[in-house]
């Protein structure tokens, strides 16, 4: 079966800056990835027409799809749609449909549509109107010699919906593709070089129809299998027995699959055993109680939180002994169990979680530099601690601790 092959271009300045995050060729390159097409390049240019008309000639000759996203606005620094009409050499013409489109748009709106408004609705007479249902810009669909372009709005939710309802129903029809499908199995508390030797003998001896990826990001490693075939259902089996038999050796560090994250996980632990949770947040300052809260029903198992930041707060709200904070500090294993206990205490839950470190950049010592942090859980009859050793970056060891906790606390629930 041949590859398909697709490009994607994003156009603007803003790209170029930095001004603006291309989060659309991100987006497009998965959903093209699911469909068995493959991106062989992804182009950023700026507003310039000699560096888009040959960013257009560069991606003709090698994509078999070409998917173009921005320069579609009503202003003079909008050049996609000019200067496709200029490669395909055609010329802009109004087109009756997309005027009353982007009428109704604005009508409906309660807008008044200016002349330059209405100019949106004048395409190259080459190419098929698209309608865009969410915005004002049109999307234009061209055909050339066996390849097929596409330029879209540069608004990721405008791109997205064109992209749903016209490209990605039209691939099937245009080129044999084949059957993919992705699992993903997602770890945390084990890196990515101690994983890879973990499951180095199942990975070697993986079918060939079978390829792996290890996706590491902050404090997790997701292992991607990616299945290739013609019958859906013999792959997902086929899949599904290759993670049956790695799970014994990596089920400890294993908190979810797909698209589950972690603090998802943690709520499903919590409701599943009945228990609730309580936080005192120091140098995580309420970023895990964020995390916690940010999925729907943790009213059921999240109390509450403090964030004592100063030593007075650990010792008035939740206990801390004066006596530990003088000997061993704010950041010792000493003084984060006495606050995890305490906060249990405080909220009647059944597992206390805190943290204190020195986040950075400044406030680190020779004895505890930058990124030292402590972090506990405390439970009926037991508190568990763990130092983390992180890196100089405040808000990274911000992040870093608070999967840390949630990690810990997925511990504490699993095994005691």
């Amino acid at each position: 079966m041949k590859v398909v092959r697709a490009e994607i271009i994003a156009i603007g300045d803003e790209l170029l800056y930095g001004q603006i995050v291309d989060t659309n060729s991100h987006w497009i390159s998965q959903e093209l990835d699911l469909m068995g097409v493959k991106v062989v390049r992804k182009t950023t240019v700026g507003d310039d027409r000699k560096d888009i008309l040959a960013a257009f000639a560069s991606a003709e000759a090698r994509a078999d799809i070409i998917l173009i996203t921005g320069g579609l606005g009503p202003t003079q620094d909008d050049l996609t749609k000019p200067l496709m009409a200029e490669y395909f050499n055609c010329p802009i013409v109004e087109n009756p449909a997309a005027v009353e489109a982007v009428t109704e748009f604005f009508k409906k709106r309660g807008r008044e549509i200016t002349p330059l408004n209405i100019l949106q609705g004048h395409l190259p007479a080459c190419c098929t109107y698209v309608p865009n249902e969410v915005g004002t810009a049109p999307g234009m669909w061209f055909e050339r010699n066996g390849t097929y372009w596409m330029s879209m709005p540069g608004v990721p939710h405008e791109m997205k919906k064109l992209m749903r309802d016209f490209v990605l129903p039209k691939l099937p029809t245009l080129f044999p593709l084949p059957i993919i499908v992705h699992r993903m199995v997602k770890t945390v508390g084990i890196g990515e070089s101690w994983l890879a030797d973990l499951i180095r003998e199942w990975e070697n001896a993986l079918p060939k129809n079978i390829r792996l990826a290890y996706l590491p990001s902050l404090g997790h490693v997701k292992l991607r299998l990616t299945g290739f075939g013609q019958d859906k259902n013999q792959i997902e089996k086929d899949i599904q027995k290759q993670i049956d038999m790695v799970l014994p050796s990596i089920e400890k560090y294993v908190y979810g699959y797909d698209d589950e994250t972690l603090e998802r996980a943690i709520g499903k632990l919590l409701t599943t055993s009945q228990k609730t949770v309580a936080l005192a947040e120091s140098c995580s300052g309420g970023y895990i109680s964020h995390l916690i809260t940010s999925i729907s029903g943790s009213s059921s198992y999240f109390q509450g939180a403090v964030i004592p930041y100063h030593n007075q707060f650990k010792n008035e709200i939740l206990q801390v002994r004066n006596e530990t904070l003088s000997t061993f500090g704010a950041v010792s294993e000493e003084t984060v169990g006495e606050m995890a206990t305490g906060v249990r205490k405080l909220f009647n839950s059944d597992f206390g979680l805190a943290s204190s470190g020195i986040a950075g950049p400044n406030g680190g010592t020779e004895e505890k530099p930058v990124g030292t942090v402590w972090i506990a859980c405390a439970g009926e009859g037991f508190v568990e601690t763990k130092k983390l050793q992180l890196t100089q970056d405040r808000m990274l060891n911000i992040q870093l601790t608070g999967v840390a906790v949630l990690n810990l606390l997925r511990i504490c629930i699993t095994e005691k």
